[in-house]
């Protein structure tokens, strides 16, 4: 298992640097599901974030993929979760995985329930998954000494920064766009010792009522994975057999492409 490009296609090629051996007790659905959401959570909570037992994780949409994966992390480490999320209905199935104080909001408004629940010191860290139009609030929310890892969504916000001068705050974001193969392959050795111990205590498993039917038609299963009462990242399995590869007849550039990729040319 591993991150690579072709999530729909009936092949893909990965570089083996970045393979990982697939744990055993794990569907192909949950094999194909973790690698991102939990290599993220990874960077995010132990190689940037340094998240300690005892301390509080601030998750913004919790119930996103990375969120979820962030929230069992976090309990692997013995920290504590709070978690922001604009449905109720998800807050307490999150309950079931650990969450410790669930926020129900959309809006940048939680800076002082965070308070209130870590005794008025804020969080020691936020993976802030919605973006921009939160962040400002995320860095009120922030514990002295606190870091902030930035995920995704709104991709642009104002930095108050008198508040990281006098918090002696910590910024960082997880995008992997401009590591090359060999900082990724390390990432992924170091993030499959600590990922092993999350399958052997069964984090990666869900409810059942957190999956969506299994389909072999993609829009379907995009309809299911986009859908509001969705809680995390679905899998796919493909049902139809596969054609064989490379094609019997024809294909000619096909094959010349699959490989010259397989020799690493882009």
């Amino acid at each position: 298992m591993g991150r690579c490009a072709g999530a729909f296609a009936e092949y893909a090629l990965m570089d083996a640097r970045e393979a990982i051996a697939m744990p055993p007790g794990l569907s192909w659905e949950e094999a194909a599901a973790v690698p991102l959401t939990f290599m993220t959570a990874h960077d995010m909570l132990i190689a940037q974030g340094k998240l300690a037992a005892g301390e509080w994780l601030l998750v913004t949409g919790i119930s996103s993929g990375v969120g979820v994966a962030a929230l069992k992390t976090a309990k692997v480490l013995g920290a504590r979760v709070i978690g922001t999320s604009g449905s109720a209905e998800k807050l307490e199935k999150l309950k079931v995985l650990g969450l410790d104080v669930g926020l129900r909001t959309r809006s940048a408004d939680f800076c002082d329930a965070v308070m209130q629940a870590t005794g008025g010191r804020g969080a020691n860290l936020v993976v802030n998954n919605v973006g921009g139009s939160v962040f400002a609030e995320c860095v009120r929310a922030l514990a002295f000494e606190a870091t902030v890892g930035h995920m995704g969504g709104v991709m642009k916000a104002e930095i108050d920064i008198d508040a990281l001068h006098a918090k002696r705050l910590t910024l960082f974001g997880v995008s992997n766009k401009l590591r090359n193969a060999e900082q990724r392959a390390a990432l992924y050795c170091v993030t499959t010792r600590r990922f092993n111990e999350v399958v052997r205590r069964n984090l990666t498993r869900f409810p059942q009522d957190f999956m969506f039917q299994p389909t072999n038609e993609g829009h379907a299963a995009l309809r299911s994975l986009f859908a509001i009462s969705n809680i995390g990242r679905g899998g796919r399995r493909a049902t139809a057999k596969p054609p064989k590869w490379p094609p019997a007849e024809g294909g000619r550039r096909r094959r010349a492409r699959a490989a010259k990729c397989a020799r690493g040319c882009p």
